[in-house]
């Protein structure tokens, strides 16, 4: 269940120095001592822990473990001796504290940025060209990536498509911490790979990207795999993307994949992938995408 906090008032801008408000020296550390207290092990996913537990909530160590974060930063947070997390930790936090748009909204505030830098802006930041490709593919699958592979908008087709993700905005994530990635992805160990040579490519080629390092470093922490990919050193770029799935409700679906991009963005990519004309997978793609759609007159989820 998502909490509900009440939201304070936006802010206009970006980032901002220092912390909100004169009222608190430390309404971030407050704010996040407050969330990791209404958690529990078992209902953020963690391993059942032995009676007589004297710790009310999460430990630091366990939002660290969920997150990707160090103990020592998180606590840094808690401890006002940090004030400036980035967006990717952020979104991170959200997640592991399992807050609802309002509250996930207020701590964004909190940390001095602007809440719609996050997923619910996301579609702002895609290239125009690639966004109008996008709205253009009706009879495909598309979704455009950013260049720490961040989905930043899809189609009616891509949103069906990764529907068994649920709400994770991250390809990279998805594929290496999603308990379903290894049997939705046919070909999982070359997608794994590609997308982190890729990803080290695009940290080349987009230097002053800090969500590129941040997702490395929650990657390397959270997941072995990663971890020994990352470290290999090898870069490259997303030659073609992997379109044999498996999805839960439909079954097995050949996409052919074409990758978009422009200069004026680099990093930034448009995947379209369609199934062959009257074949088996396209007739799917329609199928789930019909059975995905909202309910006439209900707002899409």
């Amino acid at each position: 269940m998502r909490m509900r906090v009440p939201a304070v008032p936006a802010r206009d801008t970006g980032r901002t120095p220092g912390n909100e408000g004169a009222a608190s020296d430390n309404a971030l550390g407050a704010y996040l001592r407050h969330c990791r207290a209404r958690l529990d092990p078992s209902s953020a996913g963690l391993p059942a822990v032995a009676q007589g537990r004297r710790v009310t909530g999460l430990r630091r160590e366990e939002i660290s473990f969920l997150t990707g974060v160090s103990a020592d930063y998180y606590s840094r947070l808690e401890q006002g001796r940090e004030r400036n997390p980035s967006v990717r930790v952020v979104e991170a936090l959200s997640r592991a504290l399992q807050l609802d748009s309002d509250a996930r909204a207020r701590l964004f505030r909190l940390s001095g940025i602007n809440p719609s830098l996050g997923p619910e802006g996301m579609s702002a930041r895609v290239h125009p060209a690639l966004l109008r490709l996008l709205e253009d593919s009706s009879s495909a699958v598309a979704y455009a990536l950013s260049p720490c592979f961040d989905i930043l908008a899809v189609n009616q087709h891509a949103r069906a498509l990764l529907s068994p993700f649920g709400g994770e905005s991250n390809l990279v994530r998805a594929l290496f911490t999603h308990p379903k990635a290894r049997a939705f992805f046919t070909e999982w160990p070359l997608a794994a790979a590609a997308s982190v040579h890729t990803l080290r490519r695009n940290a080349f080629q987009c230097p002053d990207d800090i969500d590129i390092p941040d997702l490395a470093a929650e990657m390397s922490a959270r997941s072995a795999d990663f971890s020994s990919l990352w470290e290999s050193g090898a870069d490259g770029d997303l030659g073609r993307a992997y379109g044999a799935i498996v999805h839960p409700d439909v079954g097995r679906m050949e996409l052919t994949y074409t990758i978009f991009s422009r200069h004026a963005t680099p990093g930034q990519r448009l995947l379209v992938g369609a199934p062959s004309s009257g074949s088996r997978s396209a007739q799917s793609l329609t199928y789930l995408t019909a059975m995905s759609a909202p309910a006439e007159g209900n707002p899409p989820a």
